[in-house]
């Protein structure tokens, strides 16, 4: 079993900052797939960014230029910068871990004000 604890979700304004973190605890393996999803009021979750073990990357077209994921293996943590927030970027934000099995956290509310 793999434990996921985020961090780091808040209110901001529109324009401004927020910094995501998630540590992955118990049966965590070195190759593996970190990231991040959301999921607004009424929508699906969607995917916003993922990082490999490898420094990997790939972001949703919505957050490119905008947000970074990072990772620092010997800590398991994941981290998301995210820059010029919109408030359409209002959601909880969940993070992900995958090596054979698909593990998910608690989820971080980020709420953007216009």
């Amino acid at each position: 079993q793999v434990q996921l604890v985020e961090s780091g979700g808040g209110l901001v304004q529109a324009g401004g900052s927020l910094r995501l973190s998630c540590a992955a605890s118990g049966n965590v393996f070195s190759i593996n797939y970190m990231g991040w999803y959301r999921q607004a009021p009424g929508k699906q979750r969607e995917l916003v960014a993922t990082i490999t073990n490898g420094g990997s990357t790939n972001y949703a077209e919505s957050v490119k230029g905008r947000f970074a994921i990072s990772r620092d293996n010997a800590k398991n943590t994941v981290y998301l910068q995210m820059n010029s927030l919109k408030p359409e970027d209002t959601a909880v934000y969940y993070c992900t871990y995958a090596y054979e099995s698909v593990y998910w956290g608690q989820g971080t509310q980020v709420t953007v004000s216009s």
